[in-house]
């Protein structure tokens, strides 16, 4: 601080550190958890559910992500889940996925806020002044930020004219993170070199949305063709991977559109199944295992708060192991992963590779080829 005053320097000292799991043993926890009440009994019920899901070898674990959980210091227990063999796809809100993950796999980082977001020694409009953006009790260099959204429209603009998913998108932005920036953690990384598919259904809504835009401007400008987002291609994907794989279950932190993107392919793998002469409802399994942590309830009438059992009458999530879990992410999450961790049901759990489902778009990058899509279990 120079004279009295906090300066860019000092504000952006002090970096967010990921917890690691596996360093931390958190059984006996849950195992006190389960002869309790309240949130402490539903989060042990949680653990034992996710541990079910790892232990059903047949069973594909579809992972969700709403909110800031990797500027917050989830990234590195994610990744653990991913290396072995713990979650097989990822639906995520477009900032977790790139304006904090693949922010941080080009070696930018997020910083910890002095005090508290109640009573902060900066106010919001001189973190403005010092291109310094605020998410609640974290800091992030906006020029860092900047560097991000131009990183995006490189690899946007390596894909030829057309509109494409937004797991191609992603999986060359994981190559782009492997092959240019090795050194760094990355969960985009880690998922394409274990073949993790992961989807951002709204994916504009981060900096992937500045990067289209600088790349429909200037293909607009240079008479060429434009890349774009096809919503419907995500959502026909990830439906492709509930055909491929009769059971699934889902790990949910927080809700919104990564919540419902994922319960609602079990209704559009009916419909597909359907039109090829089966029945609507039946032959199509509902996800099998099902696990909510979020803050929201139910009295605003928002899907984030709704009930997985609510989901039950639609047909997208069976109730014979689902568990709400009602607090905070950043506080929940690490006893839950880590517990799963160190229990060990993941051990000789193969990988689905589902990310191999998908055949080689016309247009898409070499790096980017797959062989065709087929029919898969766990391998």
């Amino acid at each position: 601080m120079a004279n009295g005053k906090w300066t860019k320097q000092d504000l952006l000292s002090r970096p967010i550190e990921h917890i690691d799991i596996t360093k931390i043993d958190t059984r006996p926890i849950i195992k006190s958890y389960r002869d309790m009440a309240y949130s402490s009994r539903t989060l042990a019920n949680a653990a034992d559910i996710y541990s079910m899901m790892l232990k059903d070898k047949e069973c594909a674990v579809i992972l969700t992500l709403a909110g800031s959980l990797i500027s917050a210091g989830l990234k590195k227990a994610i990744i653990t889940l991913v290396e072995n063999n713990m979650v097989d796809a990822i639906v995520s809100t477009g900032a977790n996925i790139v304006d904090q993950d693949f922010f941080e796999g080009l070696g930018y980082k997020h910083f910890i806020a002095p005090g508290s977001p109640e009573a902060p020694p900066v106010d919001d409009m001189t973190l403005r002044n010092m291109m310094i953006d605020r998410i609640y009790d974290t800091y992030i260099d906006e020029d860092d930020l900047r560097a991000c959204d131009a990183a995006t429209h490189v690899v946007f603009n390596s894909f030829e004219p057309g509109a494409y998913s937004s797991r191609e998108f992603i999986e060359a932005m994981g190559s782009y993170l492997a092959k240019n920036h090795a050194r760094h953690e990355s969960i985009v990384k880690t998922c394409f070199q274990k073949r993790v598919p992961i989807f951002c259904p709204a994916f504009s809504d981060c900096s992937a949305g500045f990067g289209i835009v600088l790349q429909q401007t200037e293909a607009i400008e240079e008479g060429r063709g434009l890349v774009a987002f096809d919503s419907g291609k995500d959502f026909r994907e990830l439906t492709d991977i509930k055909l491929a794989c009769k059971d699934t279950g889902l790990l949910m932190l927080g809700g919104g559109v990564p919540k419902n993107f994922a319960q609602d392919i079990v209704v559009a793998a009916e419909l597909l199944n359907e039109r090829k002469g089966g029945k609507a409802r039946g032959d199509i399994g509902m996800h099998k295992y099902a696990i909510q942590m979020t803050v929201a309830d139910s009295r605003d009438g928002a899907l984030s708060g709704s009930t997985l059992r609510e989901a039950c009458s639609w047909g997208k999530v069976d109730v014979v192991h689902e568990q709400m879990v009602f607090g905070e992410l950043t506080a929940l999450f690490p006893i839950l992963a880590s517990d799963a961790y160190h229990r060990g049901a993941w051990k000789g759990r193969k990988a689905f590779k589902f990310a191999d489902l998908f055949e080689k778009g016309e247009g898409v990058p070499n790096y980017m080829a797959g062989p065709a899509r087929k029919r898969v279990g766990a391998r």
